[in-house]
């Protein structure tokens, strides 16, 4: 690794439990860092020790759906009153009932795209290489092996006290990858 390149360690663990101890046991003693977990399955509680919160999605998905759903009643409306007014049979131009089932596909239409892309963006991808790969260990984070990574966010991280830390809590492996 060059000195220029930012550094992470990928601790490996035996257990599930071992994980979500370890986790949290860096979490309250390294506050400059922060903190990823790999596992083959979902652990109960991983989510609450990572400090992960789940607020981002929601809104955008709200939001596609106003903008899906309102965009097009307005475009229907508009177009149906203003832009090309057709009087079919003495009904009124501005008729609602015939532009709701197009407003409510769009609404689901806006809700879901803008869901993935909230996502998407949100989870960092499309990212076609991380820097993890490289690791021959991690290879084994999809079958039987748990693990952790520990990089620096704050000012104030000392990675060589991080390493030292980590190494106390008796993991099987611990490796610098890059970021």
């Amino acid at each position: 690794m060059s000195a220029s390149q930012p550094v992470a360690l990928l601790v490996e663990f035996a257990s599930a439990e071992e994980l979500l101890g370890a986790v949290g046991r860096v979490r309250r003693a390294q506050p400059d860092c922060a903190i990823e977990a790999y596992s083959p399955f979902a652990v109960e509680g991983l989510d609450e020790a990572l400090g992960v919160r789940h607020d981002g999605v929601a809104p955008w998905t709200l939001l596609g759906a106003l903008v899906g759903g309102v965009g097009t009643y307005a475009l229907e409306w508009y177009s149906a009153v203003f832009n090309y007014p057709i009087n079919v049979g003495g009904r009124p131009t501005a008729s609602w009932p015939a532009f709701i089932p197009p407003a409510l596909e769009m609404t689901v239409l806006g809700a879901a795209v803008f869901g993935v892309l909230a996502m998407l963006i949100g989870n960092g991808l499309p990212r076609l290489h991380h820097p993890l790969f490289d690791a021959k260990a991690f290879e084994r984070a999809s079958s039987d092996r748990f693990f952790m990574v520990v990089r620096a966010q704050g000012q104030n991280f000392d990675m060589q006290g991080a390493r030292e830390f980590c190494e106390s809590l008796a993991p099987l492996s611990i490796n610098e990858v890059s970021q």
